[in-house]
């Protein structure tokens, strides 16, 4: 589901979701051709109801997206506590080649993303925030079927 259809679902989740997220460095996740997981930095660009990244079109990452859609992406966290939250999704990333979205995608960006890169949108399938309020753990799950 897009990240629209997301924060209709989820809206306080894909808040916390887009400040952890948006134009941070966070961690992708792909399977490589082996089977075996891949994980690599990134800057996600959410906004307008779009989850999308750039990416060279050389890199492994998007090799691997295009071989098999699946990923996970989580967050970076700001120290050892904690204390600025934890949130990750998975889903499946499409290659876009739409010039519109495209277009749109270099708009929202926190950069100003190369023309050689390639464009991928995200869809989200789960997604959990993690928060420590107070000494305690609290979580929020969220799964595309259970909505």
């Amino acid at each position: 589901m897009s990240w629209k259809d997301f924060e209709q679902a989820a809206p306080e989740l894909a808040v916390f979701g887009a400040a952890r997220l948006n134009g941070q460095v966070a961690y992708l996740a792909t399977t490589q051709k082996n089977g075996a997981p891949r994980v690599h930095p990134f800057t996600p660009i959410i906004g307008q109801g779009h989850f999308f990244v750039f990416m060279e079109p050389t890199s492994p990452k998007g090799k691997d997206l295009e071989r098999d859609a699946r990923y996970a992406v989580h967050c970076a966290v700001s120290d050892t506590s904690g204390a600025s939250g934890e949130f990750w999704c998975m889903g499946r990333a499409s290659r876009m080649d739409d010039p519109a979205l495209r277009a749109l995608a270099v708009n929202i960006s926190t950069y100003a993303p190369a023309e050689r890169y390639s464009l991928f949108e995200l869809d989200v399938e789960r997604a959990q925030a993690t928060e420590y309020i107070a000494d305690q753990i609290v979580r929020r799950n969220w799964k595309k079927d259970a909505a």
